[in-house]
């Protein structure tokens, strides 16, 4: 199944994205988000390939908010969750940095994720209980632990509280950090050790379905900002702290509750 995944994921990418890009128009959604012709035709096409390989439902970013919870209701015992474009605001600018996201979701945890950048060629991909890997090296393909004052940190600030997000400039407890716009990518970068910490405020479910199934088959770790489990999180605005090393991660996730 996963190989089918991959497959379908790299077609449709060349045949709906890459000929799209940086020749799209761009439109914006009700909550001010951007979404163009190639996000929605790759969705449709991409769901079509997906419902090929498991006949479940598909929820998909585009789609409208009571689609997605009528899809996720009846799609207990399996349904795809996808990003047909994790990254458009990247995507109509011309940064090469966005990602096809997929996930099979099995009573409402990811069994099988890939993550795809078209542009750099890098698949993603695990499978629940058989490690995770990139273009088929194992992740991770970097295992230097630093201190959390020497972590290399991937921070979204903008859905962090005020507070969080102040301390986290104010007093950068790490060496430096990053923000480069597609949650799907910034999950498989922890999990290949290109980031060493993670956080990132209220995501919804296509946004880390893949990624965090990557994250804990590298070997990785997370949780919410109030629960030490991350699937006990609202479904749809989940808060990941996260890192690849468990006492790194330890060291962060105590760091960002006292400063939240």
């Amino acid at each position: 199944m996963l190989s089918a995944v991959i497959a379908a994921i790299k077609a449709v990418a060349q045949q709906e994205i890459l000929p799209r890009y940086l020749k799209v128009a761009r439109q914006r959604k009700a909550d001010g988000s951007l979404f163009t012709e190639a996000d929605l035709v790759t969705q449709e096409t991409l769901s079509k390939e997906l419902r090929k390989i498991y006949p479940g439902p598909v929820v998909g970013e585009e789609m409208a908010e009571r689609e997605q919870i009528d899809r996720w209701q009846a799609g207990d015992a399996g349904l795809w969750c996808m990003d047909p474009i994790d990254g458009t605001s990247n995507f109509v600018n011309g940064l090469p940095y966005f990602a096809v996201s997929v996930a099979l979701m099995r009573h409402g945890r990811s069994v099988l994720g890939a993550v795809y950048n078209p542009v750099s060629d890098e698949m993603f991909y695990a499978e629940q209980g058989k490690g995770a890997y990139l273009n088929g090296e194992k992740l991770p393909i970097k295992e230097h632990v630093p201190s959390l004052r020497g972590a290399m940190a991937n921070v979204d600030l903008k859905r962090l509280t005020p507070k969080l997000a102040e301390s986290v400039c104010s007093l950068r407890p790490f060496s430096s950090y990053r923000n480069y716009g597609a949650c799907s990518l910034e999950w498989c970068y922890t999990a290949a050790g290109r980031f060493d910490l993670y956080l990132h405020g209220g995501q919804k479910l296509w946004d880390y379905a893949a990624g965090s199934l990557i994250l804990q088959e590298a070997g990785g770790h997370m949780c919410g900002l109030d629960k030490d489990d991350f699937w006990a999180e609202p479904l749809w605005q989940r808060s990941a702290v996260a890192a690849l090393d468990p006492g790194l991660f330890i060291q962060w996730r105590d760091w960002v509750r006292a400063h939240r």
